[in-house]
């Protein structure tokens, strides 16, 4: 399951980046491409939250869960500056990118 919440992470990461290209370009990102971006990344959270529960005993797999839930709720922010036609501020989608890669890495850890 490992394998699937990693490359479902590496899409949502992939559209991450362009929606971060567009904020730092002062333009509002396309919604559809943000919604897709979130359900990627929920979805990602949900398998590796069953993944924690199956295996609890993992600090890796819990530290990189808290990372990405920390991550999650700057999104959840940022999509409210998104919903109110704005554009966010460059330093939210540098802290939020910065745990959601964290995360990630913490996860591809696991393979080493």
């Amino acid at each position: 399951m490992l394998t699937y919440i990693i490359i479902v992470l590496a899409i949502a990461a992939v559209g991450g980046v362009i929606l971060a290209t567009r904020v730092f370009a002062g333009q509002l990102a396309p919604w559809s491409l943000s919604i897709v971006h979130a359900l990627l990344g929920a979805t990602g959270l949900v398998m590796l939250i069953m993944l924690v529960l199956e295996s609890p005993g993992d600090s890796r797999l819990t530290s990189a869960l808290g990372l990405l839930v920390v991550a999650a709720l700057g999104g959840f922010y940022l999509a409210s500056i998104h919903a109110k036609n704005n554009v966010a501020p460059r330093n939210v989608v540098i802290i939020h990118a910065v745990l959601a890669v964290a995360g990630f890495l913490t996860l591809l850890s696991l393979f080493i």
